[in-house]
């Protein structure tokens, strides 16, 4: 088994209150890039924002993810909170060029086939000052992921809509 194991979906589908249910129970994580690059930016009076500058922001997190990748995962199983994957799917989304080093890092940085994927949940969807998409962006965004993993060869297996603490007994179960 591959030790990197990646949650993706549309923006506020629950997949970080799982990632922090896991790391209290002792399992390392890579936060999402996406929000970490927003907050840099804002703090920074940058524009590598999503409603400013896509191409810059999706470099940045394309960025951050290679970091990511070669910063966690080597020997014990690592959450990823989205993935090189996640910025291919959001080029397509968006409709922006897909750089090379784009296309030849989603096919050298290898996650566990087996992805797990947070649908849409309208109930617990909430904006903030880094997530201005609306609920309707968060759908289109949860089809691209399926469709850019699916292209990269992972298999998807949904989490139900369930709480965080039987979602997370939900993802371990199906690791073992």
């Amino acid at each position: 088994m591959n030790h990197r194991v990646v949650f993706t979906g549309g923006p506020g589908a629950g997949k970080t209150s799982v990632i922090e249910y896991l790391n209290n129970l002792g399992y390392p994580s890579a936060h999402e890039v996406g929000r970490k690059v927003i907050q840099a930016q804002m703090q920074s009076q940058g524009s590598a924002l999503p409603w400013l500058d896509k191409v810059a922001f999706r470099d940045q997190m394309v960025a951050e993810e290679i970091k990511n990748y070669d910063d966690f995962g080597h020997a014990v199983t690592t959450f990823y909170d989205r993935s090189i994957i996640d910025c291919y799917g959001y080029s397509k989304l968006e409709n922006l060029p897909i750089s090379t080093l784009l296309s030849t890092k989603c096919c050298e940085l290898r996650y566990e086939r087996k992805v797990f994927i947070f649908p849409p949940w309208e109930s617990i969807y909430k904006n903030d000052r880094e997530r201005k998409q609306d609920f309707k962006e968060a759908v289109a965004t949860y089809r691209e992921m399926v469709s850019a993993y699916t292209q990269f060869g992972y298999d998807l297996l949904e989490v139900p809509m369930v709480s965080v603490r039987e979602r997370a007994e939900f993802i371990l179960n199906n690791l073992r």
